[in-house]
């Protein structure tokens, strides 16, 4: 459920409609709005769970509420026993949320466990717009004298609002009274802190099942939909824990083989890689084999869709949305292994100074949790639902975020003759071939061949990261001139660092 717009103040119903109207390729199934006095509520559909009634907006008890939801809230089946079945008129997941925030108002927020951008108007005609604590959808505003506008992407904003675009906080709820208030942290303040671990690296088998339960249990509930599901296959170890979780799920529930998809040049780390995985797993596999051609057509489109400039989101973005478009040709949602390198040090940097102390690892891996939904979480949005395709992120479930971010650094750095991520590694051994658990970290811009294309494509006046992140930035201006990088993007770009 996939895209929203919302309004308070001085109502142009014509510039919602149209802000809208450029959100249609997030929800291809449907369309709605309400207004009452000051508020207007607009919402595009991807239809998953209660594909015949479930609508949006969302309309309360006597028709004098309305919801609309950009995402899941995966505990809906919980909530409904929590707050009385007989409340509900839909098998919608975002009738939970809705009913929640009627009986608790704002407070309801700290009940829902999912991914979401949510706008509710409560019976007395009062507007509250809230963001996951994640971040994982996207949510933007705008505020102007008389008006404050909400959208999904920055493309919906009209030129003449896009330098007062923001990117709205994650874990915040907003409404005219009671203005910007924080509700729910990506890293609760209990697990921030370093703890101390015994020994440098030492496995513990309570420690590697309690991670192993809390990947299954989140892979788990979020294997809900009404509709077909897949998971992206980089043959990487995170997406293959992911599918190995979710092909066993899937065999269990009847559902059958597992469709898994992959992306790459031919030959590449990662398409090897990921054959390896689905036939291990007996999933049904999918490979887009990228040609030089493919990608140089896809950067410009990649630039766009992802709504960023960054160097590694730019050239991760690009096989990415070749992937999206494929796999939406044959599911609604994929699971992705997006998240595993910030819980669990997987990225080199992690593992020399300053970030060797327990605490500085500990510092460097919060922050990087924390910061997901201005880099990998926005790739991984937009390249998906450019094609009205839902991504799901499992390993940043809530439950997974604060057992991992709960273990000691020093289980997380990396031994001698061992490759990063071990605990992980230790934790799926026997559910994945040798081959894949020894397999290092890649980032998805090398293992798929697109840095090497990319480099190619762009020639020797781009050699250079720098060089290349500045073609990258100047194309984006291109695309969204007015909008201020830092404020939307928390980024300043190159150019504003005498690096263009």
């Amino acid at each position: 459920m996939c895209a929203i717009v919302a309004a308070v103040g001085d109502l142009d119903a014509g510039l919602c409609r149209a802000m809208l109207d450029r959100l249609a390729h997030r929800g291809p199934d449907g369309t709605g709005e309400v207004r009452r006095g000051d508020v207007w509520l607009g919402h595009q559909r991807l239809s998953i769970m209660d594909v015949d009634g479930g609508r949006q907006p969302l309309a309360g008890p006597g028709g004098t509420s309305f919801l609309v939801v950009n995402g899941e809230v995966y505990n809906h089946r919980r909530l409904r026993e929590e707050l009385g079945v007989q409340r509900f008129s839909t098998g919608s997941d975002s009738e939970a949320a809705l009913h929640a925030l009627l009986l608790d108002g704002p407070v309801g927020l700290a009940r829902l466990r999912g991914m979401f951008a949510l706008a509710f108007l409560d019976e007395t005609g009062s507007l509250l717009v809230a963001r996951d604590a994640m971040g994982v959808k996207p949510l933007y505003w705008a505020r102007r004298e008389g008006l404050v506008l909400f959208a999904s992407e920055l493309r919906a904003f009209e030129p003449a609002d896009r330098p007062r675009v923001e990117s709205f906080p994650p874990g915040h709820c907003w409404s005219p009274g009671g203005g910007l208030v924080r509700f729910a942290d990506a890293v609760p303040a209990a697990v921030r802190p370093a703890r101390h671990g015994r020994t440098r690296g030492e496995r513990d088998e309570t420690l590697l099942k309690a991670v192993r339960e809390a990947i299954v249990a989140a892979v788990e509930e979020q294997m809900m939909s009404d509709v077909g599901i897949g998971v992206f296959l980089s043959g990487g170890l995170d997406s293959a824990v992911v599918a190995a979780v979710a092909a066993d799920h899937a065999r269990r529930h009847g559902h059958g083989r597992l469709p898994t998809f992959a992306v790459g040049t031919e030959g590449s780390s990662d398409l090897l890689a990921a054959r390896v995985v689905a036939g291990h797993l007996g999933t049904e596999h999918h490979e887009v084999v990228m040609t030089p051609q493919d990608a140089e057509a896809a950067l410009p489109r990649a630039i766009r869709t992802i709504e960023h400039f960054d160097l590694h989101l730019v050239r991760s973005a690009v096989p990415n949305l070749l992937l999206a478009e494929y796999a939406a040709r044959h599911v609604p949602v994929v699971l992705t292994g997006e998240g595993a390198d910030e819980l669990f040090a997987g990225y080199p940097d992690c593992h020399r100074e300053p970030y060797l102390a327990p605490a500085a690892l500990q510092a460097r891996l919060v922050e990087t949790v924390e910061g997901l939904h201005r880099e990998n979480l926005q790739r991984c949005d937009r390249t998906t639902m450019a094609f009205g395709l839902e991504a799901r992120v499992p390993f940043l479930d809530r439950g997974v975020v604060e057992l991992v971010l709960s273990i000691p650094p020093a289980y997380k750095t990396v031994r001698p003759g061992r490759a990063e991520k071990q605990l992980l590694r230790d934790a799926f051994a026997g559910r994945l071939p040798e081959e894949i658990l020894r397999r290092g970290k890649l980032q998805f811009g090398h293992g798929t061949g697109a840095k090497d294309v990319l480099t190619a494509v762009l020639g020797p006046a781009a050699a250079s990261d720098g060089e290349q992140e500045a073609v990258f930035y100047r194309r984006w201006r291109a695309e969204f001139p007015g909008v201020d990088p830092l404020r939307a993007l928390g980024r300043s770009p190159l150019a504003d660092r005498g690096e263009r």
